[in-house]
Formats: structure tokens, sequence, C-alpha cells
């Protein structure tokens, strides 16, 4: 993941587009701009864009509530 700028043939432009959004999610959700919609769009349908949403702002949540508690990670 943190060679897909030095990588972009690691990743189809599908694959791009929602690793952007996860990462606009995680780190500025308010940032999400009409740009980045548009190239979600060309790939994905309405409810599969929401479930992207859903998925990332859930795994957010679980990353955020176990550091919060310094929860040890598990093999």
């Amino acid at each position: 993941m943190a060679d897909k700028e030095d990588n972009p043939e690691l990743f189809t432009a599908r694959e791009k587009a929602a690793l952007e959004f996860a990462e606009r999610m995680t780190v500025d959700s308010n940032n999400v701009d009409e740009d980045l919609w548009n190239r979600l769009k060309e790939h994905f349908d309405e409810g599969e864009i929401i479930e992207i949403a859903c998925v990332i702002g859930v795994f957010n949540y679980f990353n955020r509530f176990n550091n919060a508690l310094k929860v040890d990670i598990t093999k």
C-alpha cells in the first residue's frame, strides 16, 4: 500500500479510487470532493459506494476504539 504512488501498476483504476476514498475518509472525511465522487461513480454504483463507505467506517471505528483503549494486537 505504501508503494502505490511509486508503483501505480499494482492497482487498477477501480482499486485506486476505492483506496483513495478509504484514505480520504480516514484522514479527512470532510474533504471527499466532487472529483473523487466522480471517479468512484465511474467504477461503482451507489450501493457499492455506500457499502465501501460502511466498511471503511467500521474499520476506522475498530482502530480508534482499540487505539484509545490500548488493546494489544492479537496474532
